[in-house]
C-alpha cells in the first residue's frame, strides 16, 4: 500500500471512530463488528469467549464475507482476534458458536508470485493496525502479498475488491474443499466441481456432506451442497484447478475430491481487480440469479452503501438514546448480532431445497435455518417477538414444513441446514411456539404445530422415571417444556391434555434432595447420583453446577420457593450474587457467559425485592459487556448474549418464555422506542423512559403505564403490543415501596403439588 493509500485509510478508519461515539448521529456507525471476536486465549480454555466474525454481511443473510484464520477445532467463526496470519476469506459463517463450526466455504485468497496451493503455507501475516471493520464491510492489508482486501455482502452474495501491487504473476485462488469444521486435512467423502465459463466467469459447487465434518466435527450430521457463480473484473490470461497438492492448468471443468481453482492476470501498481460470487443451496442457475439481481455491475461503493443502509433500516426498529458512547456501541452492536440468525436460504427467485431434496417456492413465508435452540429460546427469539415477529412466523413454518419433508414427526432441538442435529438438551421450540401463540403470532397451521409439540415432549422428556436419569440439567428443562405444552393445550382448550402436562411440569420435584438440600441428579433406579458440592461443576448438569442449574423452575417459582423454604430460597439467591467475582468471567455462581443462568437475575422480582434485581442487572451490562474483541465473555450463540442486553438494557426481560410477561428492571437508556410491526400489533411503538437516569441512579422510584401509576414489577406482552409509553423515575437509592411481584406460579392451583409426580402416565 502506498503512502497516499495509507493515509486515507487511516484518514476513514479515525472518522468511522468519531462517529461511533457521536450521540446525534445514526446508531448504524456504533456497530463494532470486531467486538467479540476472540474464540479462546489458548487452546486450554474450555468454552472460551465471543466466537464472532467481523466480516460483512446483511440482516439475517445467506452470506457473511469474513476473513478466517483457522479451519478445525473449536473456532466455529474461524476468524480469532489473537492470530496473526489469515489464511482466506470465505463466504457463509457462524456468529458465536461452539461445538466446533460449520460453513467456511469457498474460501478466496489474493496471490502474487508463485503458485502455493496448500491454504496453511498461502497464508498470509496481518496487522490489526490495517484491518477495519463496520456495518456491511471489512478490509485488511494481507503483509505477505502487499494486497489490500475488501469484503461487502448481500442477501446472496459477496463482492471482493483487491489493490494489488505491480507484479506479473497477480492471482486470486479459491479453495473449494476447505470447511471450517473439518475432521482432518484431507476430505475423503466431499466433492467439489469447477467449470470456467469464460475468461471471467466461473462456476460449480460444493458437496459438504458432515462424514467429512463440519457441525461438531459431523457429529451434528449437517450435509449440504452450495452452489457458486463467480465473475471477476479482469480477465484471466492464466487459470486452473488443484486436487490436493496436484495443480492442474489449463482444463475448462474438473471435479475432485480436494478441490481449488486459481486465475492469473498481471497488475499494475495499485490496480483494484473486483471479484463477486453468489451462492444458492438450490443450484447453479440459483447462484447466477442471486449475483446478477443483487451485484448487477462492478461498483464496489454502491454494494457498500447497500449493505450499510440494511443495517440502518434494520436498526431503526429498537430507537435508543442516552447512555454512555460504550453503552451505544454495545447496544447497537448487539442489535447487529441479533439480526444474524435464522437466516433465510431462500433464492430471490423464492425458491428453495427442502429436506428431501425437492425444490420448492417460499409460500407466505421465508424458510429459516439455524435454529440455536438452548440458548435462543431464553431472550433471542422473545426478543424477536417485540421486534422482528414476522422472523418468528417464518421459524415455526420452516420447522412444521421441515418435520414433514425430514419424515420427522416432531421439532429440532438445534437445527441447521435442515439437519436434527440433537446438540444440547430440552424442547426449545415447543417454547418458542407458545411463545409466540401466547403474543398472537399465530399464521400457521396450529393444530399441527400443537401435535409436534406433544410428539416432541413425548419423546424426549422426564416420563416415564419421572425426571432425567443421570440428569439434573435434562430434568427441569424437560419439565419447563411439558408446562409449555400444558399450557397450549389449555389455550387451545384441551383440558385433559392441559392437566396431564402441567402435572409432568412439576417433575423437578423428584430430583430435590433433602439430605443435601438441593437438587440433585438419580440414576436410572432413583438412587442420587454422587455429590460433592453445589457449585461443583457436573455432577448431571450440562455446561454447569447444580448451583447454577436448579435455578430453572420458570414456571413455578412457588414451587421452587416451598421446596427450599422461603428464607433459604432468598438466602441462596442473594449468595449466588454476592459470592460473584467482580469481573463477571467465568465462574461457580452467577455464570453470565452462560445461558443456564440468563434469568436468574429477574427472579428477585419474584420475592418483592426488585430493587436487587435493578443492581444486578445494570452490573451485568456494564461489566459483561464490552468494547473490541474481549467485549463477549461467553460465546454470542447466534444471537442469546446479545439479545439479553437488548432486553436487559432496555428494562425489560423475560424469565418464563411462553407465559406473556416480562419482569421489569433498570433501564441502561434514557429512552428506547420499540417500532411495532402493523402486521402483528396495533400499536405502532412502544416507548420506555427513564428520567433522571444515571450509572449512580440505577433504582426505580416509581413508574407510570400510559401515564398511569404502575405499581407491578413486571409488564404483559399485550401491553407492549398495543402501543403506549412505560416512563420510569430514577434514583441512587432503592425505593422499597415500589414493584408488586409477578404471580409467582404459572401453574394452575388445582393442579395438585405432590412430592413426588407419579410416572404412571
Amino acid at each position: 500500500m502506498n503512502w497516499s493509500a495509507r493515509f486515507l485509510f487511516y484518514l476513514l478508519f479515525f472518522a468511522d471512530l468519531r462517529l461511533a461515539f457521536a450521540e446525534d448521529l445514526p446508531p448504524v456507525n456504533a456497530i463494532d463488528p470486531m467486538i467479540g471476536t476472540i474464540t479462546k486465549r489458548t487452546d486450554a480454555d474450555f468454552y472460551g469467549l465471543g466466537k464472532t466474525f467481523p466480516g460483512a454481511a446483511t440482516p439475517f443473510g445467506m452470506v457473511q464475507l469474513s476473513p478466517d484464520t483457522i479451519t478445525g477445532g473449536d473456532n466455529a467463526s474461524g476468524y480469532n482476534f489473537l492470530h496473526d496470519s489469515i489464511e482466506g476469506f470465505s463466504v457463509c459463517h457462524l456468529s458465536g458458536t461452539g461445538w466446533y463450526g460449520e460453513m467456511g466455504n469457498f474460501l478466496v485468497m489474493p496471490t502474487v508470485g508463485q503458485l502455493e496451493v496448500d491454504r496453511d503455507r498461502a497464508r498470509s501475516k496481518f496487522s490489526h493496525d490495517n484491518e477495519r471493520a463496520s456495518a456491511g464491510y471489512y478490509s485488511v492489508q494481507l503483509d505477505r502479498y502487499d494486497v489490500r482486501v475488501e469484503l461487502t455482502a448481500t442477501q446472496h452474495a459477496g463482492m471482493f475488491r483487491f489493490t494489488f501491487p505491480r507484479h506479473a504473476k497477480s492471482r486470486i485462488q479459491v479453495d473449494l474443499a476447505r470447511r471450517i469444521g473439518m475432521k482432518s486435512r484431507w476430505l475423503k467423502h466431499s466433492r467439489q466441481f469447477v467449470e470456467f465459463v469464460d475468461e471471467q466467469t466461473v462456476r460449480g459447487w460444493m458437496d459438504c456432506p458432515h462424514t467429512d465434518g463440519g457441525w461438531g466435527q459431523g457429529a451434528g450430521k449437517v450435509s449440504y451442497r452450495l452452489h457458486y457463480y463467480a465473475r471477476i473484473s479482469k480477465p484471466l490470461i492464466k487459470r486452473g484447478v488443484w486436487d490436493r497438492l496436484k495443480v492442474i492448468p489449463a482444463v475448462a471443468e474438473y471435479e475432485g475430491a480436494n478441490t481449488g481453482f486459481y486465475g492469473e492476470f498481471e497488475t499494475a501498481a495499485d490496480e483494484q481487480v473486483l471479484m463477486k460470487v453468489g451462492v444458492s443451496y438450490v443450484d447453479m442457475a440459483g447462484a447466477q440469479r442471486n449475483l446478477e439481481r443483487e451485484i448487477e455491475g462492478w461498483s464496489f461503493e454502491e454494494v457498500h452503501h447497500s449493505a450499510r443502509e440494511s443495517w440502518q433500516q434494520a436498526l431503526r426498529l429498537v430507537d435508543f438514546k442516552g447512555g454512555s458512547a460504550k453503552q451505544r456501541t454495545v447496544m447497537a452492536t448487539s442489535l447487529y448480532h441479533c439480526f444474524m440468525e435464522p437466516r433465510s436460504i431462500v433464492d430471490s427467485d423464492g425458491r428453495y431445497r427442502a429436506a428431501d431434496g425437492t425444490i420448492r417456492t417460499a409460500d407466505g413465508y421465508q424458510f429459516r435455518t439455524v435454529f440455536s435452540g438452548w440458548d435462543a429460546f431464553r431472550s433471542h427469539f422473545p426478543l424477536l417477538t417485540i421486534i422482528r415477529p414476522d422472523v418468528i412466523h417464518d421459524a415455526i413454518n420452516s420447522w412444521l414444513e421441515l418435520a414433514e419433508s425430514t419424515g420427522r414427526d416432531y421439532l429440532p432441538r438445534w437445527e441447521m441446514l435442515h439437519s436434527y442435529s440433537g446438540c444440547m438438551l430440552g424442547n426449545p421450540a415447543v417454547s418458542v411456539i407458545l411463545d409466540a401463540y401466547e403474543k398472537d403470532i399465530r399464521s400457521y397451521d396450529v393444530d399441527r404445530a400443537y401435535e409436534l409439540c406433544v410428539n416432541s415432549v413425548e419423546r424426549f422428556g422426564n416420563h416415564p422415571h419421572g425426571f432425567a436419569p443421570g440428569s439434573l440439567s435434562h430434568t427441569v428443562e424437560y419439565a419447563y417444556s411439558d408446562w409449555c405444552v400444558g399450557r397450549f393445550a389449555e389455550l387451545l382448550g384441551k383440558h385433559q391434555d392441559s392437566e396431564k402436562y402441567y402435572r409432568r411440569s412439576l417433575s423437578y420435584v423428584n430430583i430435590w434432595d433433602p439430605s443435601v438440600r438441593w437438587m440433585r441428579a438419580r440414576d436410572n433406579e432413583g438412587a442420587w447420583i454422587d455429590w460433592s458440592k453445589k457449585t461443583n461443576y457436573g455432577q448431571g448438569c450440562v455446561e454447569s453446577n447444580p448451583y447454577q442449574q436448579a435455578w430453572f423452575v420458570p414456571h413455578d417459582v412457588q414451587g421452587l420457593i416451598d421446596l427450599m423454604g422461603e428464607e433459604f430460597f432468598e438466602a441462596e439467591l442473594k449468595a449466588f450474587f454476592d459470592n460473584t467475582p467482580e469481573d463477571l468471567a467465568w465462574n461457580d455462581y452467577y455464570n453470565h457467559p452462560n445461558e443456564p443462568c440468563h434469568h436468574v437475575a429477574f427472579m428477585f422480582n419474584y420475592l418483592g425485592k426488585p430493587w436487587l434485581t435493578q443492581k444486578w442487572t445494570r452490573k451485568i451490562c456494564d461489566v459483561a459487556y464490552g468494547l473490541g474483541p474481549y467485549g463477549l465473555g461467553g460465546n454470542e450463540d447466534l444471537g442469546q448474549m446479545s439479545a439479553w442486553f437488548v432486553s436487559a438494557a432496555a428494562g425489560l426481560h423475560p424469565v418464563c418464555p411462553g407465559d406473556g410477561m416480562y419482569q421489569l428492571t433498570s433501564p441502561v437508556f434514557d429512552e428506547i422506542v420499540f417500532k411495532l410491526d402493523p402486521q402483528f400489533y396495533s400499536g405502532k411503538t412502544f416507548k420506555i423512559v427513564a428520567r433522571h437516569n444515571s450509572p449512580e441512579n440505577v433504582y426505580i422510584q416509581s413508574a407510570l403505564l400510559n401515564n398511569r401509576p404502575l405499581q407491578r414489577s413486571w409488564i404483559a406482552h399485550n401491553e407492549i403490543a398495543r402501543g403506549g409509553t412505560l416512563e420510569f423515575v430514577m434514583g441512587s437509592t432503592p425505593n422499597r415501596e415500589w414493584g408488586t411481584p409477578p404471580p409467582l406460579s404459572n401453574v394452575p392451583q388445582a393442579i395438585e403439588r405432590e412430592s413426588k409426580v407419579s410416572n404412571a402416565e
